[in-house]
């Protein structure tokens, strides 16, 4: 995958269409959630990880220096108002990562992550993509909306599958890692668990794997970080917070807006590839009408 560019007029058009049409962003989420008893319900086949093989993040002609960016976020509760709020922004990301010379090349995976314990629908994983397919994927997301009454969620077995399922050229080649932004607020479980593996993914694993352990091998191909939006149930909870920075250090990002995700996620890139510094970033948002400079000086001062 990875081919085309990206257009913001295709995007617009698409919008406008939608409105025209009465229709919405994630239409596939609203067929389903009003169509379908609950126990029906099914990933969109496109982002579906059952018998997942790899997701690519490849070169080509058109991209010689790709850069893989993968985007997973928790649709579980509160978080619901992220994917709707990606999907509004992406003109901005896009604007950013390119016409201020980021990343020659961004491909960018959006996928969903929810609760392997009770949830239908525990993970979704889209393609790394170079054009506006990424908004098809976004909009093919069910945004199922559950989760369980404690603070964890599946991020570990959405990590296990980016770190077992991904082949990334700018790792493979040039030996540089991608990054893999997860937007959530609670904790992991544990240890991803071989049964769940075997569900979700249809795999056999031999034996569980300790969150940490299956985050060091995936550590090894992509830059981790973890965004805590405010608004959401456990912003800014202690317990959360400190699992997390034991796991991932200072690449933990608390966010007090979640309108400014997409500028958040590019800034980070852009310091990563060393593009720019965080007052020159900050520069650009301001340059392009972004009404989040003091967000993101806020989330990423200090880092």
């Amino acid at each position: 995958m990875g081919s085309g560019s990206w257009s913001t007029n295709v995007y617009d058009a698409a919008a406008r269409y939608r409105a025209a049409a009465g229709t919405d962003a994630f239409a596939y989420s609203d067929h389903v959630r009003h169509s379908a008893p609950r126990h029906t319900w099914r990933a969109h086949q496109s982002l579906d990880p059952h018998g997942l093989t790899v997701r690519e993040s490849r070169d080509s002609d058109e991209h010689p220096d790709s850069l893989a960016i993968a985007v997973l976020f928790d649709v579980t509760g509160s978080m619901g108002g992220v994917p709707r709020t990606l999907q509004t922004k992406l003109p901005d990301l896009f604007g950013l990562l390119l016409r201020k010379g980021y990343v020659r090349d961004p491909q960018i995976l959006f996928g969903a992550v929810g609760d392997a314990t009770c949830d239908r629908v525990p993970l979704q994983l889209g393609q790394f993509e170079s054009d506006n397919r990424m908004d098809d994927d976004l909009g093919n997301i069910l945004l199922e909306g559950g989760g369980g009454g404690q603070m964890t969620e599946s991020y570990e077995l959405a990590l296990y599958a980016m770190a077992r399922h991904t082949e990334l050229d700018c790792h493979t080649k040039r030996g540089r890692r991608g990054y893999l932004f997860l937007i959530g607020d609670e904790m992991p479980y544990g240890k991803v668990k071989a049964r769940e593996v075997q569900a979700v993914l249809g795999e056999t694993i031999r034996h569980d794997i300790p969150v940490q352990d299956i985050l060091a091998e995936l550590k090894r191909k992509f830059h981790v970080h973890y965004i805590l939006p405010a608004g959401t149930s456990y912003a800014g909870n202690p317990e959360v917070l400190t699992l997390w920075r034991r796991l991932l250090g200072q690449n933990v990002i608390e966010l007090d807006d979640l309108d400014a995700v997409c500028e958040t996620i590019a800034l980070t890139v852009g310091l990563g590839e060393e593009a720019i510094d965080l007052a020159t970033g900050l520069a650009d948002l301001a340059d392009v009408g972004s009404t989040a400079v003091d967000t993101v000086a806020r989330a990423l001062s200090g880092r």
